[in-house]
């Protein structure tokens, strides 16, 4: 799961209560920029293993900190804390801890088993990627079906609001397609966290255009 994390964060950004969208985008993926950190700290661990699953050679067998249900909680109401104290509504603060806490949820279809629930054992994950064109379908459908939504229950306020939605668009689907098809290697080095921490990045900049180019139907003021 990658472009798939960010449905709930376009979902959430059409409703008038939630904060802003960049804060939503970090949110859905707090928890793989706080693994990737940890793993070029050497906190948390992984290994490319040849055809672990049918989708990616990813062995996560080390996520006790950032992918269990626990560590989601406390990363989430710790992005909730700091968004309460920065909007004073309790109901955007809950929609980012809600989007933080679905990156777990969906990481759960997807993945051999390799969460936990606090940080040892049993590990769970319904394995999803051993079955990619059922988990490719639903990754795209449930991002880009959520990023139409967004713009549908946006309006434009701006000549370039369009392309910076495009934009958006063309970078979620080319990272998608580098994750999928990109060349595989068992060589565990710095260069991949880095290189998941530096797309999650340009990912949530590519947003702050789309957010400041488009105005939420309600007209209601938004959080800021």
């Amino acid at each position: 799961m990658f472009i798939g994390h960010y449905a709930p964060a376009f979902a959430a950004a059409a409703s008038r209560k939630a904060p802003p969208l960049v804060v939503l985008v970090i949110a859905v993926q707090l928890l793989d920029f706080a693994f990737f950190s940890f793993a070029l700290l050497g906190i948390e661990h992984y290994r490319m293993v040849p055809n672990f699953t049918a989708s990616n050679w990813l062995d996560l067998y080390d996520m006790r900190y950032s992918h269990s249900l626990l560590g989601a909680a406390v990363l989430g109401a710790l992005l909730g804390g700091l968004v309460l104290a920065a909007t004073r509504s309790r109901t955007a603060a809950a929609i980012a801890f809600a989007c933080a806490l679905s990156h777990w949820l969906a990481d759960y279809l997807v993945h051999a088993p390799d969460l936990t629930l606090a940080g040892s054992p049993p590990k769970l994950g319904l394995g999803l990627w051993n079955h990619p064109m059922i988990e490719h379908a639903l990754e795209v459908v449930l991002a880009f079906g959520t990023l139409a939504y967004y713009a549908r229950s946006t309006r434009a306020a701006g000549p370039r609001s369009g392309l910076f939605l495009w934009l958006l668009a063309l970078v979620l689907a080319l990272f998608q397609i580098i994750d999928w098809f990109g060349p595989r290697t068992t060589d565990v080095s710095p260069a991949q966290p880095a290189l998941a921490l530096f797309a999650f990045t340009v990912i949530a900049l590519l947003v702050l255009p789309v957010e400041l180019s488009r105005s939420r139907l309600s007209g209601a003021k938004r959080i800021s």
